[in-house]
């Protein structure tokens, strides 16, 4: 029977615990280490097959890019694998915009995944993978299938087992762009790296086969407790809070609350830690929304312990 139509399908939010800058390669492209948390704030995709090779895209809510990257996704899938058929994409947006949670790079790799079935391709993650590491550079964590210690460009990955954790984000009306952050004076570039017990540099320490094709393939590690209760820093945060005071307002507005705040990608979202890890999800004595700036939103979220469609690639 030939499968026709995937619907509902989650594209969840990452969260980054910390985020180091620790160089630069002569290319330009940073090279980063961080802790990237998968949370319960999600888009919802459906995908109907076509027969006549046709790429289509249906915004259910708020509208997209003419050219987004569920596109290019189900273009560059198309072109790799070679097959004929076609799809109509419809996205239900939820997650903001310039948040640095990773919104367009999910609904990417939910679509790699979602072809990968509804065109009977049965490729491996590996192969996936490959395709994910052209389009972004945080495709390919959402695509691996687990939370993960992130490293390189983005494309060494080393599954993480992370605590439950409950997380208030806030997402303040302002965007920022990526690479203003990346090209800001304030930018640190030299945080002295961390290493996790079986990252992906020490595997290739000791010979294992760890190409960024298999990054999201090896046994998951412990992610250390300091991790979860908030080491490090976020290096982006510093220009990022220079360059719109509303990240200013909302790391003050979470820290005021729950003693703790942090921006997670290169913003213009923040996080708090809600409660200790493993603990049922936190009740805010205040209501999260009240005094709330207009255009702010605001939403109390869980860790996931794995990608929804996490075992839909082997």
């Amino acid at each position: 029977m030939t499968l026709r139509a995937l619907y509902d399908l989650p594209a969840p939010a990452k969260l980054n615990a910390f985020l180091h800058v620790i160089g630069r390669r002569a290319d330009g492209y940073h090279l980063l280490q961080s802790p990237f948390v998968l949370i319960d704030w999600a888009d919802r995709l459906h995908f109907e097959r076509r027969d006549d090779g046709r790429l289509q895209r249906h915004d259910l809510e708020a509208s997209l890019p003419d050219d987004d990257l569920c596109l290019r996704a189900a273009r560059a899938l198309q072109a790799a694998s070679g097959t004929a058929l076609g799809v109509d994409i419809s996205i239900h947006k939820h997650l903001p915009w310039g948040a640095g949670m990773g919104g367009g790079s999910s609904d990417a790799a939910t679509t790699l995944l979602a072809l990968n079935r509804l065109w009977s391709l049965g490729w491996p993650r590996a192969r996936l993978l490959e395709v994910a590491a052209r389009l972004g550079a945080d495709v390919p964590f959402f695509v691996g299938g687990s939370n993960a210690f992130v490293e390189g460009i983005g494309e060494r990955l080393t599954p993480l087992e992370w605590p439950q954790t409950a997380y208030a984000v806030l997402k303040p009306a302002a965007a920022i762009a990526t690479q203003d952050i990346f090209t800001h004076p304030a930018l640190v570039r030299d945080t002295d790296p961390v290493i996790l017990l079986g990252s992906f540099e020490e595997a290739q320490d000791t010979g294992q086969s760890t190409g960024q094709d298999r990054g999201a393939l090896r046994p998951a590690r412990r992610a250390p407790q300091d991790w979860v209760e908030g080491f490090g820093r976020n290096d982006l945060q510093a220009p990022a809070v220079l360059q719109c005071a509303e990240v200013a307002q909302a790391l003050v507005w979470l820290e005021a609350r729950f003693g703790n705040s942090r921006m997670t990608g290169s913003g213009s979202a923040v996080f708090s830690r809600v409660g200790a890890s493993g603990e049922p999800m936190a009740t805010p004595a205040v209501d999260l929304n009240q005094g709330l700036p207009p255009g702010w939103v605001v939403r109390m979220c869980r860790s996931l312990p794995r990608h929804p469609l996490g075992d839909w690639a082997r």
